[in-house]
């Protein structure tokens, strides 16, 4: 076998005013490596080992000054950090995040770009407008004591019944934590209840609405989704509310009888969403959630540009992308604000963001404790610098509208979405789940099985050891932007054109290959009683 040869070291800095770059090379660069000429702090000697991913300072930096990072401040050094040292959070102070006052206003104004005319997939219509990805059958539940039924007869209409319907893709039960032994009418629980409604309503359900309900929970049907509010697509008067099983009923005498009840109710609802074809739609039809999780410092170095990159291409085309994460963009809020396409939208960030940080306070954090330990094992220092990379993802587009948690796009809500969600990866899924989304795409540098049954997660790696590593959970290694193999543009694309065909149905994801699915996770800022 033929030795491979060692990769010269290579240093990345983000913008020239940066002080410190990452170290690009996997298991990083020992002490006393001397960096080469035509990278960052070419001539330098290490001081110490530094970390794939991690810090090294490219000149002296006195105590106190400014690390300068995405030519911003990620911190302050808490002593003197001479050339070449690896530079990490111990070292570092974090910056204050911006007041939500005087911020840049509508200022920036995108340049003009031709429409991205001709492309579209192969989707599902529905009655409402919606277009969905995929054609699923799901359940909703109004309260966790049901899931397990629910589990039991979704295995069962798998087992049985499924075969009959070979174009509906999947048959899945709406599990979540929610529904009873909690303050339903407090302030903050319209946000788990609108949420729940508005993924029973996402576009890859086709409309077709059925509810197990326990009987005796807080969260009844009616109040869950109440009659009218929703498109009926079977005979049924539309004031008669969703069809629903209600377990406790004098009818169902034994768990057999709830089973059966459940499979025989299943069958109109398959029958209709089996009758569907997939037509051609135009790309403008997608509605994209775009979110990052096992963050590490090459996420805004390679796959979330990357994804900025697709994300503009979708606005041209007509489509709709969803960026979130609340913590993660608190501070370059400035960056936001000033993106508004109207002073309205941009009132409307700072009033999710200060809603936010007001949450926070009463549960006496701060926005520091987002950042993970896999985070900082990838050469995160802190949030500040997390949220540099993290908002990249957005692209370049003028932000259009806002949406608060649990809320649903309308139809005329399109291009660049901000979505109000918490940073956690399971939340932040169900909310984009409830606004609407019918494709996702997910970046991990650390790596996550992270999948959702009611949607494709596209799984994006940001650096080319975890796609080798992981090459069967990865669909696109964005690590050949770091290598020097390919450019953001050209992976962009190649996410775009990806997007097509797993939308279409042509290509499954990975996490939809091996079935890995996360469950649901309401945000319930409310008191639980």
């Amino acid at each position: 076998m033929t030795a491979v040869s060692p990769r010269p070291p290579l240093t990345l800095r983000m913008r020239i005013e940066d002080n410190v770059a990452i170290v690009a090379n996997d298991g990083g660069l020992a002490e006393g490596t001397v960096l080469p000429d035509g990278i960052p702090g070419a001539g330098l000697a290490l001081r110490d080992k530094v970390p794939q991913g991690h810090k090294v300072a490219l000149r002296d930096i006195a105590e106190g000054e400014v690390v300068l990072r995405y030519a911003v401040p990620i911190g302050y050094a808490l002593k003197a950090i001479p050339a070449g040292s690896w530079v990490h959070e111990r070292l570092l102070q974090m910056p204050a995040a911006r007041a939500l006052e005087g911020l840049p206003i509508a200022t920036v104004k995108p340049a003009v770009v031709e429409p991205l005319d001709g492309y579209a997939f192969e989707g599902y219509r529905n009655k409402d407008g919606s277009v969905g990805t995929r054609n699923i059958f799901a359940i909703t539940t109004t309260v966790q004591c049901v899931a397990g039924v629910v589990a039991q007869a979704v295995a069962r209409i798998k087992a049985e019944l499924l075969p009959r319907y070979p174009n509906v893709d999947d048959v899945i039960g709406l599990e979540h934590s929610y529904g009873c032994g909690v303050a339903i009418d407090a302030p903050d629980a319209v946000i788990p209840i609108r949420t729940l409604k508005n993924i029973s309503l996402n576009p890859n359900f086709g409309g077709e609405v059925m509810v197990v309900s326990l009987g005796c929970e807080k969260l009844q049907p009616a109040r869950l989704l109440p009659p009218g509010s929703f498109p009926i697509t079977d005979e049924r008067d539309p004031a008669s509310g969703p069809e629903t099983i209600c377990l406790q009923d004098d009818v169902h005498v034994g768990f057999m009888s709830m089973l059966e009840d459940i499979l025989q109710s299943a069958k109109p609802h398959l029958e209709r969403l089996n009758a569907r074809r997939r037509e051609t739609v135009p790309a403008a039809e997608l509605v994209v959630g775009v979110q990052c999780g096992g963050s590490d410092a090459f996420s805004g170095v390679t796959a979330n540009p990357a994804v900025g990159f697709c994300a503009d291409l979708l606005v041209r085309a007509g489509a709709t992308i969803m960026f979130s994460e609340n913590t993660e963009v608190r501070d370059a809020v400035e960056q936001l604000t000033s993106r508004a396409a109207t002073p309205e939208v941009a009132d409307a960030i700072i009033r999710e963001l200060g809603w936010y940080d007001r949450y926070l306070d009463r549960g006496r954090v701060d926005r520091s404790a987002n950042t993970t330990p896999g985070n900082k094992a990838g050469g995160l220092s802190n949030i500040a610098e997390k949220a540099m990379g993290s908002i990249i993802k957005s692209g370049s587009s003028a932000i259009s509208h806002v949406l608060a948690p649990g809320d649903k796009l309308k139809r005329d809500q399109r291009g660049l979405v901000y979505a109000a969600t918490p940073a956690s990866d399971f939340i932040c899924g169900t909310l984009q789940l409830a606004a609407g989304m019918n494709l996702h795409i997910f970046t991990t540098g650390r790596g996550t099985p992270y999948g959702l049954a009611e949607c494709p997660v596209v799984k994006v790696a940001t650096r080319t050891d975890l796609a080798r590593r992981w090459h069967d959970l990865m669909d696109v290694n964005a690590g050949r932007i770091a290598d020097g193999e390919a450019t953001i543009e050209e992976t962009g694309w190649e996410m775009f054109r990806l997007l097509l065909d797993v939308a279409s149905g042509r290509k499954k994801t990975w996490a939809e290959h091996w079935k890995l699915h996360n469950s649901l996770v309401l945000f319930n800022p409310a008191p639980v009683t």
